[in-house]
């Protein structure tokens, strides 16, 4: 039976294989060169195989090297995770986030499920809900963060990332060429008239209002079944649908940016990680939505 691996061979190897130097790897670790080559030869004797071999350009992976690095990747994270969740001060008090339904089952969940996991003694209460409604609870006091959409570049904070608001067809039903063109829109939305029926009416493009919704989950419903075509978040395109771009005469609605607002009044240690975390959670999606 062999002897287990070590976490500090594991993280030596990790240095080497980013530097694919042994004498680099030690400046940077701390040690002696002798010190990383017998940390390696360690290594490889416990797995029984050879990890490096010479490059003209340095050292690298072998096959069984290669093996290895995205184990090692995986648990040298899981102890530093664990590490900074130890060492995190602990953290109480209420937090009271709105959100916005399109992030709702998305971006939002793991990071709020994550900062649930670090800080159990925090108490989060979640709203989800239109941009307005979450504005106003923040200025009444009831939110401490709000994640919200901005269409006209008005609304104060910090941007998470850009997600335009586009024309979505479904797949299998080519709505987008009937006319009048069917579409599914917000009832007694004064974003739906300002941005999407305008931008039809830009084009000059006949149209007809054939579905009516409180939510951008109705929307989704009313385009995948082939009900109408609609406007949705880039983020927030449902499986079997696509959106529709300038080539098929369709422009974007607008250039939503997605903006974290905090509460005027005051905040605390625990809001301000709740924060950090929502921001961490964007950043993924930033590069993605880019046309």
């Amino acid at each position: 039976m062999r002897e287990p691996i070590e976490s500090d061979l594991l993280r030596t190897f990790l240095v080497i294989t980013e530097t694919s130097n042994f004498s680099v790897a030690a400046q940077r670790i701390g040690r002696t060169q002798s010190a990383v080559s017998a940390q390696i030869k360690r290594l490889e004797e416990i797995v029984g195989e050879a990890l490096f071999e010479r490059s003209a350009r340095g050292v690298v992976l072998t096959r069984s090297g290669n093996q290895l690095l995205p184990y090692a990747r995986r648990i040298v994270d899981l102890l530093n995770e664990a590490a900074a969740t130890i060492r995190t001060k602990p953290l109480n008090g209420p937090v009271r986030i709105g959100i916005p339904e399109e992030y709702s089952q998305t971006v939002l969940p793991a990071a709020l499920a994550a900062f649930a996991v670090r800080h159990p003694a925090v108490e989060v209460t979640v709203s989800c809900d239109y941009t307005a409604r979450n504005l106003a609870a923040l200025e009444k006091d009831e939110l401490d963060l709000a994640v919200v959409f901005d269409w006209s570049n008005q609304n104060t904070g910090e941007v998470l990332c850009i997600d335009p608001t586009v024309w979505v067809t479904s797949l299998v039903h080519r709505l987008h060429d009937a006319t009048p063109l069917p579409i599914a829109t917000y009832r007694n939305s004064t974003w739906a008239r300002d941005f999407a029926l305008r931008s039809l009416e830009q084009q000059a493009r006949p149209y007809r209002v054939a579905f009516v919704a409180d939510t951008s989950s109705g929307l989704k419903n009313a385009v995948s079944a082939g009900l109408a075509v609609t406007t949705l978040s880039r983020s927030n395109i449902p499986h079997g649908c696509r959106e529709l771009t300038s080539d098929d005469g369709f422009p974007p609605v607008d250039s939503s940016r997605v903006v974290l607002r905090r509460n005027p009044y005051h905040s605390s240690e625990a809001i301000q990680e709740l924060a950090e975390m929502v921001r961490e959670a964007f950043q993924p999606m930033s590069a993605l939505l880019q046309p």
